[in-house]
């Protein structure tokens, strides 16, 4: 997937000398790298993040050095190091809201035999904290934590959208209007749709893969981020008989949830 467009004035704000932006800029740097992108160069890392290359080759080597990135000499270019993957592995083992929800969600997708996911919004995309497939077909596509999938076109995504406030959403808006212009009329009206759905009824529907449709509801409670739940299934059954399968147990295990998490 690629890279979400970064604005001037965050490019500015992420230029901006010492103080604390080191360590937000170091952070920018790991953020670059996304699944399917092995070696990133300087200059790569530079037009990712709107960093000077100077900037750049100063936190590279300093990430290399605490262990972060690996550097390949033969390419002249980085990658990720195992540090970052025991940092992923420490969150989702000492996660106490992931060690409720993971085995009530295993149980519905056993019993249904559905895929079910839980996610949270990262800026423009949505990251999968828990993904249990348990499809009814067998898909091509495999859905593990961690992984990114953008707001806009999901069901996870946009039930986010229907919770988040005005001035969020808006921005948000304005982020997908401006990488999605030739479609942007249809998409925007299938948000707005979805959003209200979610507000009317407590769940949306996407169905932006083939054959996959996906209903989503969202599980907001103070002290936490709003967490998406989502259940989906690959069937050339029709929409409105999978909604009228999932809608309820997908509302019914958010409400189980919501309940278990508020206790921790």
């Amino acid at each position: 997937m690629k890279s979400s467009p970064e604005t001037p004035q965050r490019h500015a704000r992420l230029e901006q000398p010492a103080q604390n932006r080191s360590l937000e800029r170091g952070v920018e740097i790991l953020r670059a790298f996304r699944p399917g992108t092995d070696l990133l160069g300087n200059g790569e890392l530079a037009e990712r993040t709107g960093l000077s290359r100077a900037t750049v080759s100063r936190l590279t080597q300093t990430l290399v050095g605490t262990g972060l990135l690996e550097h390949d000499h033969l390419h002249r270019a980085y990658r990720l190091a195992a540090p970052v993957l025991s940092l992923a592995h420490a969150m989702r083992s000492g996660s106490p809201v992931l060690q409720v929800a993971a085995p009530m969600m295993r149980s519905v997708a056993e019993k249904l035999k559905v895929n079910v996911g839980l996610a949270v919004a990262d800026r423009d995309e949505m990251v999968y904290l828990e993904s249990v497939r348990y499809n009814r077909k067998v898909s091509l596509r495999n859905v593990v934590a961690g992984q990114r999938v953008p707001i806009e076109l999901t069901s996870l995504g946009r039930a986010y959208l229907a919770v988040v406030s005005d001035s969020q959403r808006q921005v948000l808006m304005a982020q997908f209007k401006a990488r999605r212009l030739s479609g942007w009329r249809e998409l925007e009206r299938e948000i707005t749709e979805a959003i209200d759905n979610v507000r009317r009824q407590g769940y949306c529907v996407a169905s932006w893969q083939p054959e996959v449709v996906a209903l989503a509801t969202p599980i907001v409670m103070d002290d936490h981020p709003v967490y998406i739940l989502n259940m989906s299934v690959t069937s050339q059954a029709l929409q409105q008989v999978v909604i009228s399968e999932l809608s309820s147990p997908l509302l019914d295990l958010g409400l189980q949830m919501r309940e278990m998490i508020s206790r921790l």
